[in-house]
């Protein structure tokens, strides 16, 4: 009679699974990618969200949820409005709603979610890698905890406000005051123009439970590559202190080769000596293999991960003409794509893993060996593939700080109020400014382990920007292992390691050279060609910097601004050089590719036989 019970359930529950996938579908949009077509509720990113801290027992809750928005003065709901496919955020097709959200507005999630049999006498965690902004959760009725910042990902021990059996009930309820707020929030902006686009609000990347030993598990672990000393300390953190006869046992491996093991107290660091270490390139991205295990007092394995890293070292040399960016101790032009991370299905949030890592890799197939991810940070698996395929990474900090309200009450633009170029550094509220330093350090912290990334830029053209050189010194000071880029482009400052202009001019503006700093062009190009059948919005103006109606003439004027690059390495000592940009987005028209990643505007062979000159 309980195998009969058990069976209807389970057809019964399997049936419910099967409406509610017939009830989602992706709102209209006017051009889309081709792995939109192959999203479901049940093949949602369901690939593990942190390659670099991966453990075998988890679970994905990416998927259908209910949703709700309402007036943020009212209780939370009784009923549900509809479904969400999460982990698209509300505004985007993807998501199935495709619905604006308001600063007035709050957003409901709610699911259920059974906890496997296997995981029993384990305590559970649940894992939120980010939410767009404010975030309460809340597990059997039973407020959880909350969490602010858009990007980076927050966890909580969920296990004291499980049940002892049957489904579990999880309501999120997110605030976002978007762009009429003071948080760091990129290029969103309400309403959408030129430079600025759609916002992102709520769930936008993996919800996924993980068991662990209820004695204690890693939490994370720091990793630090010394390429001169041929070692690499590692620092294993758990979630709570212990005596020191709870070890970390560490196996590092070549391939599948054991090459290095050794064991450590809990939470102490340990250099492990590498014998001719593989260096970490753009040309060879070779990777370490890390299993760490966890041992408690009774010499019992209660937890188990795998990491990976790479031997590489950013540094600044002197090449007779300047200072110069150096990558394992030689000399290396940076040329990259200034990357939005923006697409016109998901917004914030790829498709897929696969959508994802195709930007990258045709980024690279065009002869760059670096991207500036630009006012965004994104999944931990994208610089996973860029830590894989071998591709440098310029990481910016969003922008966000105070607002400057354009136009009339009731037409009223917000936008991030800004330094001049001559003007003296803002001066923001101490709780703004604390929010903003406490997201900067996450993402410095966040992804410290990842060799792609090889610089930190916390602002961009004075959109919020104070206290340049003291965050300057900061980020240097959490991590000089890297070079820092204090502002790219416009109020420049006399710190940090990098002397950085922007230029969309067709005569390309030559940086200025200096002592201590690489001279750089943070960007340049932004050259627009409209495709027809491939834009965004074709009622809106679609610009680029300077916009042609062929194929030959951006070709003919990429290549005219990509020689004048060519010729200030030569003799201007010019280090690296950004061309704006990947794709297309929203209005703007300046992408190698379109937004709907489906045309590619240059052939990628003349790209990469003509970029090829510069690493020589």
């Amino acid at each position: 009679m309980k195998k009969l019970v058990l069976m209807v359930f389970v057809l019964c529950a399997l049936f419910i699974d099967g409406v509610n996938a017939q009830k989602w579908k992706p709102t209209a949009s006017t051009i889309k990618t081709k792995w939109a077509d192959e999203v479901t509720p049940e093949n949602v990113w369901s690939e593990y969200p942190r390659p670099q801290f991966e453990r075998k027992e988890w679970m994905n809750l990416n998927g259908l949820w209910s949703y709700s928005l309402q007036a943020r003065n009212l209780p939370m709901p009784k009923k549900f409005q509809g479904n969400i496919l999460v982990p698209f955020c509300i505004e985007s097709s993807l998501s199935g709603v495709g619905m604006e959200m308001l600063p007035t507005d709050r957003l409901w999630y709610r699911r259920e979610f059974s906890i496997p049999q296997s995981w029993s006498g384990k305590d559970i965690i649940i894992n939120f890698d980010a939410v767009d902004w404010s975030a309460t959760v809340w597990v059997n009725g039973a407020l959880v905890g909350t969490h602010r910042g858009a990007y980076d990902r927050f966890s909580f021990d969920i296990t004291p406000y499980l049940k002892k059996s049957g489904a579990h009930e999880l309501v999120v309820c997110v605030d976002d005051p978007s762009s009429y707020g003071s948080q760091a929030r990129g290029k969103q902006q309400m309403p959408q123009q030129g430079i600025w686009y759609t916002p992102v609000s709520g769930i936008w990347q993996t919800v996924w439970l993980e068991a662990v030993s209820p004695e204690a598990y890693m939490k994370e672990v720091r990793i630090t590559p010394d390429i001169d000393q041929r070692n690499v300390t590692l620092i294993p953190m758990l979630n709570k202190a212990l005596p020191p006869d709870f070890t970390v046992k560490i196996t590092i491996l070549d391939d599948a080769r054991v090459i290095a093991t050794t064991t450590v107290p809990a939470d102490n660091k340990v250099v492990v000596n590498l014998e001719n270490p593989k260096l970490w390139s753009p040309d060879n991205p070779f990777l370490y293999s890390v299993k760490m295990e966890l041992t408690n007092k009774a010499g019992q394995v209660i937890d188990v991960v795998n990491s990976y890293f790479g031997m590489r070292k950013i540094s600044l040399g002197h090449d007779g003409i300047a200072t110069v960016l150096h990558l394992n101790n030689k000399p290396l032009f940076h040329y990259g794509t200034l990357d939005q991370g923006w697409w016109p299905d998901g917004l914030h949030t790829p498709p897929s893993d696969e959508a994802m890592r195709y930007d990258i890799e045709i980024t690279k197939q065009m002869g760059f060996n670096m991207i500036r991810k630009h006012i965004k940070i994104e999944p931990d698996r994208w610089y996973y593939h860029c830590d894989k395929l071998g591709i440098m990474v310029w990481q910016d900090m969003p922008s966000g700080m105070t607002i400057i309200p354009l136009g009339p009450p009731d037409n009223r633009t917000i936008r991030p109020e800004f330094v001049p170029r001559t003007g003296a550094d803002l001066n923001p509220r101490s709780d703004h400014a604390a929010q903003f330093e406490w997201e900067l350090r996450r993402m410095i912290d966040s992804h410290y382990n990842s060799p792609s990334i090889v610089m930190w830029v916390p602002f961009n053209e004075g959109w919020g920007q104070y206290a340049t050189c003291r965050i300057s010194d900061a980020i240097k000071a959490l991590d000089p292992t890297r070079l820092v880029n204090s502002v790219s482009g416009w109020a420049l400052r006399p710190c940090g390691d990098i002397y950085d202009i922007h230029s969309y001019q067709v005569e390309v503006n030559v940086p200025p050279l200096t002592i201590d700093r690489a001279s750089v062009l943070g960007e340049y190009g932004g050259i627009g060609l409209p495709v027809p059948g491939h834009l965004w919005n074709p009622e809106m103006r679609n610009w680029g910097y300077q916009t042609y109606q062929s194929a030959e003439e951006l070709l003919k004027n990429y290549i005219y601004k990509f020689n004048q690059i060519v010729e200030m390495k030569k003799t201007k000592g010019l280090s690296a050089a950004v061309y704006t940009q990947t794709t297309d987005v929203e209005g703007e028209v300046n992408g190698l590719m379109t937004y709907d990643r489906k045309l590619i505007k240059i052939p990628v062979e003349v790209l990469n036989k003509t970029h090829s000159v510069l690493y020589e």
